[in-house]
């Protein structure tokens, strides 16, 4: 992997990055390179990755699957996997949501969402077309994801594309009441079609975190204005904040739902965007102008609901949650000997995600400590890949806690390490 080869990295500066890592296997929380080394894979592989890479009960799902059903057009088709997969995603998601739309990942789980909820005003004949989002969002790559996304480094390059959204302030500590009186302003106003979040935790944002509660008044006010909530749990799904939903630690029910990522425990790109029976009924016509117009040619491909519906076998049948409860204990233990150290500031944990700030002149995604950081994590055996000034662990569930010890020796080892090479 060199600058000889013809691929293009995602989120990548060829000019500066170091080589590419080759990796040839993977298994549990360990991926190996070429050279047989290995990486403790301690973001999950861009946060995917649930039970551990390779689970065996996955792969065989997907080689069942690959022999006798590989792919089908699923307009006006559909096939066992992916009837079965939205029984269960109907069961498992908080009760309301009776409708699954298949997509292929992240940003169309949620570009469907906001088309979803366009649609459901535009279908009625209704005119509410504002889009509330949180202030550091981060919700996709695609022009309806990057609009409702935080303005920035991003996707500048793209203003002329992205239409325009409300901004709502981050809800940080002490300032709940305001933001709170400011999305009743803004829904009063009788136009917001759907605020869009990120429950509990923005995750490119800079893994910022908040609370329940205000996520929990959030949905009272969105219902008493007839504002549609739509969550993005692409990242907080699947056990990442404690519960298999982020929601439900604030006891609602969004109207759609977005999920990707560890729907199918890592393994092959699938998302699903759930919604209530209210926004299907909304596209149900006579008149065929109001049908939801989005496909795309891989949607709801067999092999990929088939490693989905094993994924939520091995929820129903394997100790997930005591596993994710064991990580969340051995990620408080971190994270209370990470702010011992006094090296890091806003040091923080959610679930299993723990995440701290380094103190740094230019903070923000570019912060030049990034790169140097994710060079020496890597020269010690750790994948991690900071958000510039912010270093965030997110492991497979399966890690052990010898690993993790690693993990945070490297973390600590190697930010003392930069700072002091640095002179910082």
């Amino acid at each position: 992997m060199t600058d000889r080869s013809p691929v293009w990295h995602p989120f990548t500066q060829h000019y500066s990055a170091p080589d590419e890592i080759n990796v040839v296997a993977a298994s549990g929380a360990l991926l190996k390179r070429a050279d047989g080394s290995t990486l403790i894979d301690a973001i999950s592989s861009w946060w995917v990755v649930t039970h551990g890479h390779c689970h065996p009960r996955i792969v065989e799902a997907v080689q069942r699957q690959a022999e006798n059903l590989d792919q089908v057009i699923f307009a006006g088709f559909t096939h066992p996997s992916a009837e079965t997969l939205a029984q269960e995603l109907v069961a498992l998601a908080p009760a309301g949501l009776s409708k699954v739309f298949y997509s292929d990942s992240g940003s169309t789980a949620v570009e469907v969402a906001l088309k979803m909820a366009l649609g459901f005003w535009h279908n009625q004949g209704i005119k509410r077309t504002r889009v509330v989002a949180l202030e550091h969002a981060y919700h996709g790559d695609t022009i309806g994801t990057m609009s409702a996304g935080e303005r920035g480094v991003f996707n500048a390059a793209y203003a002329p594309l992205l239409f325009d959204v409300e901004r709502l302030p981050f809800p940080a500590p002490g300032r709940t009441g305001e933001v709170l009186d400011r999305l009743d302003k803004m829904c009063r106003s009788g136009d917001v079609a759907a605020l869009i979040v990120e429950p509990l935790v923005l995750g490119a944002g800079g893994m910022l975190m908040w609370d329940p509660l205000t996520l929990h008044e959030m949905r009272r006010i969105t219902e008493q204005h007839d504002v549609l909530l739509i969550a993005d749990e692409v990242m907080t799904g699947w056990g990442r904040t404690g519960t298999l939903f982020a929601s439900e630690q604030a006891e609602i029910t969004p109207d759609i739902l977005c999920l990707a990522k560890g729907l199918t425990g890592g393994h092959l790109p699938l998302a699903a965007t759930l919604c209530s029976q209210a926004i299907f009924d909304a596209h149900y016509s006579p008149d065929r102008a109001k049908t939801f117009f989005h496909s795309s040619s891989y949607t709801a491909n067999p092999i990929c609901c088939a490693a989905a519906v094993e994924n939520i076998n091995i929820w129903k049948d394997e100790p997930v949650r005591e596993r994710i409860a064991k990580l969340c204990e051995m990620q408080e233990l971190a994270v209370g000997r990470l702010s011992a150290t006094g090296l890091f500031r806003n040091v923080r944990r959610c679930g299993t995600i723990a995440a701290v700030d380094i103190d740094v002149a230019d903070a923000g995604y570019l912060a030049g400590i990034g790169p140097l950081l994710q060079r020496s994590f890597l020269e010690h055996g750790v994948l991690l890949r900071p958000l510039g000034n912010t270093v965030y662990v997110m492991p497979p569930y399966c890690i052990t806690r010898e690993e993790l010890d690693v993990v945070y020796d490297v973390l600590e080892d190697s930010v003392a390490q930069v700072l002091q090479e640095a002179g910082l």
